[in-house]
């Protein structure tokens, strides 16, 4: 599931508590989550592929907002972590569109409520929001940023200052929902653009693997760090903006933080999607695979 935060830099009406965009590329450090075990669930249970196949659409087709979800190879369950928006009717809807396999499902909850997040993790600005870039990319010559596409969504010129007056560049394009990833091109030739968080240069891009250790950097609460706890995640932010393929996370983030930089060592892994919480209590944090965005666009970290 991914959590968009996009911080308004200027007061926006007709944006729902779900869907307000936190635009800055942070990392969430999630608390202990708490399992929900299913009624007479069946530990020893071996589900099958198609099973757990089925069980994650049944998910999907709940339609429940504040919910992600993924397969835990490891206990053979489709683990679905609900925020604190969701009721115990609503996680009823879950196992009642599960059916009979209903027993496949391990619930958990986290604190906070998903929402939408805006050198890696400087804050950009654009169309009244701040968000975070990702990384610097590159095609031959030519030099671009990667942010989130939910930023991409809400302004198409991005600027380095909040009164926007000194131009960044624009967006060559976006995609969100479904995925969560905009190219930007630097048309401002003053701009240094190093492959670099911060101090860190970024030599590749990769995927994490559950249980990797990763840093995440942001425009509203900088560096912060926590580990990989799911693959290929789903997440519902409400509103029809479900997102998948995530990158699940214990690393703190806040607004703002949206399309900051995922990384680990010189290693590029995501761009900052969403989350619940913040960095005084914790939370979960979902992230876009950075490999599919630099392929999608035929674009280069280095």
């Amino acid at each position: 599931m991914r959590i968009k935060r996009t911080t308004p830099t200027t007061p926006t009406s007709g944006v729902s508590r779900r869907t307000r965009l936190t635009a800055v590329a942070t990392g969430l450090v999630a608390a202990a989550a708490i399992a929900i075990p299913s009624a007479n669930a069946d530990d020893t249970a071996t589900f099958s592929t198609a099973q757990l196949k089925s069980v994650s659409a049944s998910v999907l087709t709940a339609d429940v907002p504040g919910t992600a979800w993924a397969v835990d190879s490891k206990t053979n369950r489709v683990v679905v972590t609900a925020d604190s928006t969701v009721s115990q009717a609503e996680i009823a809807k879950i196992k009642e569109q599960a059916g009979g396999n209903a027993d496949a499902l391990t619930i958990k909850r986290t604190p906070g409520q998903f929402k939408k997040l805006i050198t890696g993790g400087d804050a950009i600005y654009g169309g009244g929001y701040r968000c975070s870039l990702g990384f610097n990319v590159r095609s031959g010559s030519t030099y671009y940023f990667l942010t989130a596409g939910h930023c991409g969504e809400v302004a198409s010129t991005w600027y380095s200052n909040s009164g926007q007056t000194s131009t960044l560049g624009t967006n060559v394009s976006y995609s969100f929902p479904t995925n969560d990833f905009a190219l930007v091109r630097y048309t401002n030739s003053s701009v240094a653009h190093p492959s670099s968080v911060g101090s860190q240069t970024i030599t590749s891009a990769a995927t994490p693997s559950v249980g990797t250790t990763v840093y995440r950097r942001g425009s509203t609460t900088g560096t912060h760090s926590g580990r990989v706890t799911a693959l290929n995640a789903t997440v519902n932010y409400g509103g029809g903006d479900v997102v998948y393929g995530m990158i699940q996370t214990t690393v703190c983030a806040e607004g703002g933080d949206s399309g900051g930089p995922l990384y680990g060592g010189s290693v590029a892994y995501g761009l900052t999607s969403g989350g619940s919480g913040n960095c005084s209590s914790g939370g979960t944090t979902f992230f876009q695979p950075v490999t599919e965005a630099l392929s999608y666009y035929g674009v280069s970290v280095g």
